[in-house]
């Protein structure tokens, strides 16, 4: 591939999928996805090659509560479950939105999602600190309940309430990854949605959804890689990475070296949960040899030619 066309691995945030400002309907959610999209269809438009990991918090939270809400209906559905169901819808909107944008672009490619299981470590330290909060806010007494019938693990969450909290384990492997490799090129993949279904592999060679959520920019990272991607991007809500982040003297970052990153990181400029896991991905990344970007979705072309964004080589 050429150096002016590349193969991209694009992770898209929450604001991609979701506006701020809007309300949280299927359809409204599908503008906004319609919105995304023109913005991906302009990197297609130059030739690139582009594979699509998205986010999924705000859709899984919601999936988990509908299912919580109803147990008394109809059974509830586990967490790892609610992920794939996230995939698939989250991945159709997607999938209508960028190929009306393709078409009316003149390219014909076909847009396809892959409900995507990415192995974890079972062992992984993350099981035993679960931290990530997911679902509805409970009573002390519907919580203690949770505990006792349900082995979740519950924590009080800022006043609000209690709230299951599940771990966050690094992706290992793509189960999918052979499927990823024979449609890159023919086909826009969407894949590893919300950082793919979690599972453990048994000893029998069999697979096992876990309740855990894997972060989307880990999982990009590693699709980067598999695929042999020439940049892994990185779409948030800002424009480039900044060091004393909205403190008199902020500074943007225009390019950073894994050194320096490392440097920030220590410094514990970058808030965990935030910037900190796109900059640990950029960085994971770009010691391939290979660049990644981090800057917002309105800035993606023009990150990608050099001209804006936070380049980590």
């Amino acid at each position: 591939m050429s150096n002016s066309k590349k193969r991209i691995v694009v992770a898209l945030g929450g604001n991609a999928l979701q506006d701020a400002h809007s309300g949280a309907t299927a359809e409204e959610q599908l503008q906004v996805a319609k919105k995304t999209c023109d913005y991906i269809v302009e990197l297609i438009k130059a030739g690139n090659e582009v594979v699509i990991v998205h986010g999924n918090g705000p859709q899984v939270g919601r999936i988990v509560l509908a299912s919580e809400t109803a147990r008394d209906v109809t059974p509830a559905m586990p967490f790892d479950v609610c992920g794939a169901m996230s995939q698939g819808y989250i991945g159709y909107h997607i999938q209508q939105a960028l190929s009306e944008k393709l078409r009316k672009a003149g390219i014909d490619m076909p847009v396809v999602t892959l409900v995507t299981q990415v192995v974890v470590d079972g062992q992984d330290p993350a099981f035993g600190a679960p931290s990530k909060p997911i679902g509805p806010f409970n009573t002390k007494e519907q919580a203690e309940e949770l505990i006792r019938t349900k082995g979740y693990t519950m924590k009080e969450d800022a006043g609000r309430g209690w709230r299951r909290v599940v771990a966050s384990p690094r992706p290992v492997d793509i189960v999918e990854l052979d499927t990823i490799h024979k449609l890159v090129g023919s086909s826009i993949v969407i894949t590893c949605g919300g950082g793919g279904i979690p599972v453990v592999r048994k000893e029998d060679g069999s697979l096992e959804g876990v309740a855990a959520v894997i972060d989307k920019d880990f999982a990009a990272e590693l699709v980067a890689e598999k695929v042999d991607a020439d940049m892994l991007l990185i779409l948030t809500e800002v424009e480039h990475v900044a060091v004393n982040f909205n403190k008199p003297d902020q500074r943007d970052l225009t390019t950073m070296t894994v050194a320096e990153a490392e440097k920030y990181m220590a410094e514990g400029q970058f808030a965990p949960g935030s910037m900190l896991p796109k900059v640990q991905a950029a960085v994971k990344f770009a010691q391939t040899g290979k660049s990644a970007v981090i800057t917002s979705l309105y800035c993606a072309v023009d990150a990608v030619a050099g001209k804006t964004g936070t380049t980590i080589r």
